[in-house]
């Protein structure tokens, strides 16, 4: 048995279970101030039997087990959250922590749309651009977690849009998330047609980033998902048709409908995700260890 928890922006998702098809039991949180909601998380996670926990959160997260603040909420634009430690969720029980994203990539790779594959990223755009890579079946680590969402990219010709990232401004969360999209257009993206010009910006935005994964992190696939994306076909073609273009058929990639996807757990990726990091504790007894330190 497994327990996850996914720590969003707006709600935190607590899941019992084996995996996608044995969930025994889910609950859902509002996230509110950081003591008032990991209060809450825990009472959950009492009632449970387990034999691993994975924390899937926002971040950025400081992740080097080396440094003091291991385990802690960095420099987000929830600024309640920052500084705020993720430790004592998983008191003296093997436990992994990464990002969302990283959470809900392992998930694709376990049980969607990336079975069988030595190397993928999911990218989820919502209220920010995340970004999970695994390569060799891992999550892509180095010098932290990857940030890939707040890349400069080229802008379509002629854009003037100074984007909306608080620390990057136009950077692909800049351009392409749900409130870039948001404060070019005066309206919420949920509400904007299908044929907005606003579209057309956010897919190039988010095709220049596939462009520079598929040249570095070398993903056989890529997944597209999020908020934003949800009830919008149309968007996931004009990615295709923009990375087509910025490609040119370099480095013979293969068909873009093949390389470019939708995630095949759709929402459910993210409460997922969670379950995902848990389960690599049973599947390397080596990685068996607490996050106490």
């Amino acid at each position: 048995m497994l327990a996850g928890v996914e720590l969003g922006g707006t709600k935190c998702i607590c899941t019992w279970g084996t995996g996608q098809d044995d969930v025994r039991g889910q609950e859902v949180i509002a996230t509110g101030p950081p003591a008032a909601t990991l209060a809450a998380i825990a009472r959950v996670l009492a009632g449970w039997d387990f034999r691993a926990l994975g924390i899937a959160s926002f971040g950025p997260l400081e992740l080097d087990r080396a440094s003091p603040d291991f385990g802690t909420i960095l420099a987000t634009p929830k600024s309640l959250w920052r500084g705020t430690s993720l430790l004592p969720l998983a008191k003296d029980m093997p436990c992994i922590i990464d990002t969302d994203v990283n959470g809900a990539a392992l998930a694709e790779g376990r049980w969607g749309a990336a079975q069988g594959l030595h190397s993928w990223a999911y990218i989820t755009v919502g209220t920010g651009v995340g970004v999970g890579s695994v390569s060799g079946g891992r999550i892509l680590r180095g010098a932290g977690h990857s940030e890939a969402g707040h890349q400069r990219i080229p802008k379509l010709a002629g854009d003037r849009f100074g984007g909306t990232c608080m620390f990057h401004g136009d950077c692909v969360e800049g351009l392409a998330s749900g409130p870039a999209l948001a404060a070019r257009t005066g309206r919420e993206a949920a509400l904007l047609p299908s044929d907005h010009p606003a579209w057309n910006h956010g897919a190039h935005a988010i095709a220049m980033l596939c462009h520079n994964l598929l040249l570095t992190t070398l993903p056989e696939r890529i997944m597209i998902g999020g908020g934003v994306t949800n009830g919008q076909p149309q968007l996931l073609a004009m990615v295709r048709d923009h990375l087509a273009n910025s490609l040119a058929d370099y480095g013979n990639r293969g068909p873009v409908d093949q390389l470019v996807v939708p995630p095949a757990l759709g929402a459910r990726a993210g409460w997922l995700g969670p379950l995902a990091l848990a389960a690599t504790i049973i599947d390397e007894p080596g990685q068996r260890r607490s996050l106490q330190k």
